[in-house]
């Protein structure tokens, strides 16, 4: 099913039969998938303890020679950890630590106030280097070689900053990374991310201090090691409000204000520009409407900075956003706010995630707004959405997604059944439509939804294969709300999901 989503549900169905995914490649040769599979079910449930992740071959095999393999799944190296430290956690009422450790390290020594950084890493060589590394600069080191351990690590010894790596068994780095940063335990901790994958603006977004794409050389290893130590050493976080009303202003300043954070405000463009230039900023809230210049020519300005000056931006505008300005925001925001009700809680929520606040340290009352922000997620429960694709692998990669949030899912696999889903369902809240379909279109079966004033207002977001000129036009002329191109990009879906299904009730 090709490389995208295909790809994508074959690693999954391989960590759930106990099994990995591999590669090697070369530039202009090719490249090799393997299949590695347990040879007996004692090997698979041994895997559910502790993923065991056979290492890719150093150097690329001829296309066709390409195998499916099957063998037994080599354990890592393991060190047991001492039986103290975890009835320790029990007492506590700490979660149970990992039952071994990928690699010696140090858990079993960490003092109150020791500094470590956790590495969650599968590739074990990499992460032994990256040991090293970290302990040269008098730092303690967790190793975790999967991203449930490493979730439970962090949790437990709260330490000082995490390496991350995407490509890991059974739960990937973006989920780890979603664990950490909505568990209020953990959300605070700065986490650069080093992985061989190429979606800097998706980490940065999540609120990652650092992304490095390997391969890495130990000089570029020892420039993040810096960044680290920096983001771990900052003890003032500078935020930057850009906003013309004042009143406004003064609202977000007595709202986003707490000790160790300075917080500057500028009425207009040039103001911000001259700030920017003068001294480093670690977030910056913008409202779009400035009396000097738009915000896009501002955003224009803050994307030419130096790559170490670039800052997280949050747009927190009261205008009505089109299809073009939201698309334009994409390309530099890390996140997009329209004021109205609620806003207060998802740009607090922002603004101390991109500064990484401690949420315990914060005013009850405001830790009750992030955890609000937060959980608005969980007001996708029960709500129905209609799937319509004729591609079932799309299907059953999607109906997984969204039955994470609890949500109900009637899968259509043409746009005249999806016509009959809606008939039988008049409680369908948002559908989900694929374009190149037999039978009837997507453009067609949209046509014939906004025909019935029952569906005149449904959210329909557009889904399609190709991002061809004009595509995006077609379809809103057809009667899509929104427009998405594949390989979908989930986090994507979900917040136009939740935008739509919010505004509309």
């Amino acid at each position: 099913g090709g490389t995208g989503l295909g790809l994508s549900i074959s690693m999954q169905l391989a960590h759930k039969m106990h099994g990995e995914l591999g590669l090697t490649s070369e530039e202009g040769k090719g490249s090799v998938f393997t299949l590695y599979m347990p040879l007996s079910a004692a090997a698979g449930h041994a895997a559910d303890a502790q993923p065991a992740r056979p290492q890719p071959a150093p150097a690329a095999v001829p296309a066709a020679a390409a195998p499916i393999a099957a063998r037994p799944a080599v354990a890592a190296p393991r060190v047991a950890t001492a039986a103290p430290a975890a009835e320790a956690a029990r007492s506590e009422g700490a979660e149970p630590l990992p039952g071994a450790a990928a690699l010696p390290d140090d858990r079993d020594a960490l003092a109150a106030g020791d500094k470590a950084i956790l590495i969650i890493e599968d590739d074990l060589s990499f992460a032994t280097i990256l040991q090293g590394l970290i302990r040269e600069r008098g730092f303690a080191t967790l190793i975790a070689a999967d991203g449930e351990s490493g979730i439970r690590l962090a949790a437990r010894f709260q330490p000082s900053a995490i390496i991350l790596d995407v490509m890991l068994p059974h739960i990937d780095g973006w989920g780890v990374m979603r664990a950490l940063k909505d568990d209020p335990r953990t959300r605070h901790i700065p986490v650069h991310f080093m992985t061989c994958l190429e979606d800097r603006q998706k980490a940065m977004a999540m609120g990652a201090i650092g992304f490095a794409t390997k391969p890495i050389s130990v000089e570029q290893l020892n420039a993040v090691l810096q960044s680290i130590e920096g983001a771990i050493d900052k003890s003032v976080r500078k935020l930057l409000i850009v906003e013309d009303d004042r009143t406004q202003a003064e609202s977000m300043v007595a709202l986003l204000a707490e000790g160790g954070v300075e917080i500057k405000v500028a009425a207009t463009g040039k103001e911000a520009i001259a700030l920017l230039g003068a001294e480093p900023f670690d977030c910056l809230v913008l409202d779009l409407g400035l009396s000097d210049m738009s915000g896009f020519e501002l955003l224009e300005y803050i994307q030419n900075l130096d790559g170490a000056r670039r800052i997280p931006v949050i747009i927190h505008s009261g205008r009505d956003l089109s299809h073009d300005d939201e698309r334009k925001l994409r390309r530099y925001a890390e996140s997009i706010i329209i004021k109205g009700a609620k806003s207060p809680e998802r740009l607090l929520n922002e603004v101390t995630l991109f500064l990484h606040l401690v949420e315990s340290n914060l005013h009850p009352n405001k830790q009750r707004m992030i955890r609000t922000s937060i959980d608005k997620e969980a007001q996708l429960e029960g709500r129905k959405v209609l799937l319509v694709d004729d591609d079932m692998r799309n299907i059953f990669s999607l109906s997984s997604v969204l039955a994470e949030k609890n949500m109900v899912v009637i899968e259509a696999e043409n746009g005249r059944e999806a016509l009959l889903k809606l008939e039988e369902h008049d409680d369908i809240g948002i559908v989900l439509m694929d374009i190149m379909m037999p039978e009837m279109d997507g453009y067609a079966a949209m046509r014939e939804i906004r025909r019935n004033p029952r569906h005149v207002n449904i959210p329909i977001i557009a889904m399609t294969a190709k991002a061809l000129r004009g595509d995006h036009e077609k379809c809103m002329a057809a009667g899509a709300s929104d427009y998405i191109s594949k390989p979908l990009d989930v986090d994507k879906l979900l917040s136009l999901i939740r935008v739509w299904i919010f505004q509309h009730g």
